[in-house]
């Protein structure tokens, strides 16, 4: 008989678990209270980046962007993906040498990825930039991609695989199943209970709910995440743009419309799951933006929306095993940067239910991090 597993969430990292899962046997459901991709999954910039990654996280990115090179052969379509580059731009000296040292930080690690552009080397690249630009780090071969499309793709390989999507269902009731299994209780009328063997905790922003439900400490909040769309705009960009002092993610689309984010908060209601834009940090965002290209101070700004997000309190994912309960595995809090990531998390995801070793490290993501008892135990153990 097959094993099977319950993914709490639609997102692109239930999805990623669901199509893996699937793909390796096990009969898999994936429950999602709205619809796929309602929150952080299908509104989010799309950035698809090896750059500025905290150290724990770049040996997933460095797997995850080979897996975007090949995307359309492993779920039908590429999501849009171009590699259009990423650079991080330096408005004075000072910046700039906090760029070099990351760059020399990246090479210790034993990576190639991240390299340093002179002043003239930048303009050359971004011709646009504000004259007062000193220089910046940049990654080729990084870039961006549609987040609703890539969504949808990874939705539907998940069910050509075998997957069942309940949208729409909200899990109320978690609880072990006699043999050891697990049994989500929920809202709706035709799915009063479901069980399976393994839980997978994709739940976004509430999945620290889940984790407070089954007494795993976690620190993570729920944040709405704002973008802004301006009208069309000539062609004058190809790379995405970030700053290395403030929160900037900037790129032209292919119709010339100009988005501008980089996880500034918005207002957020998580009871009633409504984010709304915060028009302070709006102005903050678009400021930014002009302070880098001038010329966009003439540009109306047409759309802003926010998305809900869980952020951990040390900015990286909560990715592996429970340590409280056997056969759930955690993969959420991917604080405004996991759309990239969903190309393999996915992939350790199957290995956990597979009880193997995932081939990439993830020690830093394991969730007793948050837990203080669990950290005293384990210090304690290594002396």
């Amino acid at each position: 008989m097959k094993p099977t597993a319950l993914v709490i969430g639609g997102g692109l990292h239930g999805a990623s678990a669901a199509t893996q899962l699937a793909r390796s046997g096990f009969r898999v459901t994936v429950v999602e209270k709205n619809y796929a991709g309602r929150h952080a999954s299908g509104v989010n910039a799309g950035g698809v980046r090896r750059l500025g990654r905290h150290p724990a996280e770049i040996p997933l990115a460095v797997a995850a962007l080979e897996r975007w090179q090949r995307l359309e052969a492993l779920i039908g379509d590429d999501g849009g993906f171009h590699p259009c580059g990423q650079i991080k731009v330096a408005e004075n000296d000072e910046n700039m040498a906090r760029l070099v040292s990351r760059a020399a930080e990246v090479r210790e690690l034993g990576f190639d990825h991240e390299i340093t552009l002179s002043r003239d080397e930048l303009r050359r690249r971004v011709p646009a930039v504000a004259p007062h630009c000193v220089g910046a780090l940049a990654c080729d071969g990084d870039g961006a991609a549609n987040p609703y499309r890539t969504l949808t793709a990874w939705r539907r390989q998940s069910q050509r695989e075998g997957a069942i999507w309940r949208e729409g269902v909200r899990v109320t009731r978690v609880d072990r199943a006699p043999g050891g299994g697990w049994r989500l209780s929920t809202d709706h009328p035709d799915l009063p209970g479901l069980d399976a063997d393994w839980l997978i905790n994709c739940a976004g922003g509430w999945a620290g709910e889940l984790c407070g439900a089954l007494d795993e400490c976690v620190a993570m909040q729920a944040q709405a995440l704002m973008l802004t769309i301006t009208e069309r705009v000539t062609p004058f960009l190809g790379p995405v743009i970030g700053s290395a002092s403030r929160a900037l993610s900037f790129k032209q689309m292919d119709n010339g419309s100009v988005m501008i984010g980089g996880g500034i908060a918005g207002c957020i209601d998580t009871g009633g799951e409504r984010a709304d834009v915060r028009l302070a940090g709006l102005a903050e965002n678009v400021q930014t933006a002009l302070g880098l290209f001038p010329f966009m101070r003439d540009v109306r700004v047409v759309r802003t929306w926010a998305g809900i997000e869980g952020v951990t309190g040390d900015g990286i994912p909560v990715l592996g095993l429970s340590w409280r309960h056997p056969r759930l595995i955690h993969s959420f809090g991917y604080s405004a940067h996991g759309f990239q990531l969903s190309a393999i998390t996915g992939e350790i995801v199957r290995d956990l239910a597979l009880e193997r070793e995932p081939a990439l490290p993830i020690a830093p993501f394991d969730i007793r991090r948050f837990d203080s008892s669990s950290a005293a135990a384990r210090a304690s153990h290594t002396h």
